[in-house]
């Protein structure tokens, strides 16, 4: 066999381990290796070779090699708890302050229970237990489910297609995480449990920083959002995949709908009450990561701003970037759009100042192919019935309106905080559902492949980290735009855009992975998404222009 390794191809005998093929490059790596990438797919270090390829080694500095730690640390913890109690089973919640939150059911958390079970986890780390993927044919499943009566990884065996059903085995323990994870136990020595509320925090490294734990920020406003959401979803009874699907099956799922739709109408119907009941407030600021639904949301807003007589006057802060010559570069020498300083403070903030002490301005145009502002005579006046409402990816930051007194100002922070789990054990990312959101929108309005957004979307997201995520505390109210039901129907439009990732493609292993998340989840037809749901943005047919 030929393999290639970066920038050198060697012969290999057949049936060899990753793990027995790179021993030396996985011991010498600069950062812990816990998977590897074979023709473009996501595989575990004991995957056996068979056929020539490319190999590239994951290591825990990477996105998917920090995701696959985390994995492994849910599945020991979860062993370490069947070690302790055949009673005891965690809920993944969801992840905060770079900590993964989780609940332990039949047991009181104690200060002594959680020592008890960091202990259990890194007896089971320092034996540097083997983790092995077993893949059985669906009747050797269905035995095997029959004898355990368990229904770990049953959502494998409820989707028919699924020819083959693999469960990860650690000595005596089972279990299935919808996803790759380390060969080994001893890869993930660094953690800490610690008690959080009614649970348990798990925390792990810092992906920038992997031989040192991730820095325990708390946000709690983002908290509160996720904590309303996982309560009311658990209400309805489809917080999990499996209970999403049933809701579909039993045809409640367009109750689910509408519940789901009139708990954002009557979200956003606060925010503008509030909003209202302030008279000092001239300006709403709304900032959030990419695909978080803000054009929607700010309409809605707007809606709802109206029934309380105020009219809502809108700016773009597009038009006031610097002129092109004075715009900033990045590290690679290439012009910075993201940053700050890209924008013209000095004149946005003037502006701004007259529009609220009741002054005309001449509204600036940028053009964006000759790089500089164009004044074409259009005025605007901000009347007593009026506000602002700007949207942009700095409004969070104070440094954009540095001029205007905080009373003045409302700042709302949007995002799609995904409270769906495939079941108790795996979260679904809050940032897989912006990314699915982003496919399926740019094939729809853009015409862009689905290998196009997956290639460029760590280049929009980059720009989140630094310039939205810091300051997401700083909002008066944060808007959580997903809905519980989404997922099921983005996933009869993504899929076969997800399936036109060619294998030889770089973007096909991302492409594989979110199919794998995407078709446990029963489609959902778009027709029954209301027009006025955040949802339109993405799949198109809704009641706003985009």
């Amino acid at each position: 066999m030929k393999i290639q390794y970066k920038d050198k191809i060697f012969e290999a005998d057949k049936g060899k381990r990753i793990s027995e093929l790179f021993e030396e490059e996985i011991k010498n790596s600069e950062h812990a290796v816990i998977s590897a990438v074979f023709n473009n797919e996501y595989v575990n270090l004991d995957y056996k070779i068979n056929e020539d390829g490319v190999v590239k080694l994951v290591d825990i500095s990477t996105k998917e090699g920090m995701r696959i730690y985390r994995r492994t640390l849910i599945y020991i913890l979860s062993k370490a708890l069947k070690n302790m109690n055949l009673e005891y089973r965690i809920t993944v919640n969801h992840q905060l302050y770079n900590a993964t939150f989780c609940e332990v059911d039949n047991v009181a958390i104690t200060e002594k229970f959680v020592r008890d079970v960091s202990e259990e986890m890194r007896r089971i780390i320092k034996k540097n237990l083997p983790i092995e993927k077993v893949v059985m044919t669906r009747e050797e499943a269905s035995n095997f489910y029959k004898r355990n009566k368990t229904s770990r990884g049953l959502l494998q065996y409820d989707l028919e297609e699924n020819k083959e059903i693999k469960m990860y085995f650690c000595e005596d323990y089972f279990n299935y995480c919808y996803g790759e994870l380390a060969n080994r136990t001893g890869i993930t020595k660094i953690f800490e449990i610690m008690k959080y509320k009614d649970g348990i925090l798990m925390r792990y490294p810092d992906t920038n920083k992997p031989e040192q734990m991730a820095k325990l920020i708390q946000y709690r406003k983002i908290e509160w959002a996720l904590d309303e959401y996982d309560d009311i979803h658990k209400i309805l009874n489809v917080n999990t995949v499996y209970k999403l699907n049933t809701a579909i099956e039993q045809d409640r799922i367009k109750d689910v709908i509408m519940l789901d739709e009139a708990l954002h109408e009557k979200k956003i119907a606060k925010i503008a009450d509030k909003i209202a009941k302030n008279r000092k407030i001239k300006m709403i600021l709304i900032a959030g990561p990419s695909s978080s639904g803000k054009t929607t949301f700010a309409q809605r807003l707007g809606i709802q701003l109206r029934l309380n007589r105020i009219k809502p006057v809108t700016i773009s802060v597009d038009n006031y970037f610097v002129e092109r010559k004075d715009t900033p570069r990045d590290e690679n020498g290439n012009y910075d759009f993201e940053c700050i300083e890209a924008i013209d403070l000095e004149l946005f903030n003037e502006h701004l100042n007259k529009l609220l002490h009741g002054k005309e301005i001449e509204m600036p145009e940028f053009d964006f192919y000759e790089g500089k502002k164009k004044y074409k005579g259009k005025k605007l006046r901000l009347h007593k019935d009026e506000v602002l409402v700007i949207e942009g990816i700095h409004c969070l930051n104070d440094k954009l309106t540095s001029r205007i007194p905080k009373s003045q100002k409302y700042k709302i922070y949007i995002s799609a905080l995904t409270v769906l789990n495939m079941d108790r054990y795996t979260r679904i990312s809050s940032g897989d559902t912006r990314l699915i959101r982003r496919i399926v929108r740019d094939h729809q309005f853009r015409g862009y492949s689905a290998k196009h957004t997956l290639k460029n979307w760590k280049m929009v997201t980059r720009g989140e980290t630094k310039n939205i995520f810091p300051f997401q505390e700083d909002a008066n109210t944060i808007f959580n735009t997903s809905l519980i039901y989404e997922l099921g129907v983005l996933k009869g439009l993504a899929i076969p855009m997800l399936k036109e990732v060619k294998k030889e493609d770089e973007e096909y292993a991302e492409a594989e992975r979110l199919i794998n998340v995407l078709k446990y989840i029963k489609t959902i037809p778009t027709e029954d998404v209301p027009s006025n749901s955040l949802l339109k943005e993405f799949v198109g047919g809704g009641n706003f222009k985009y």
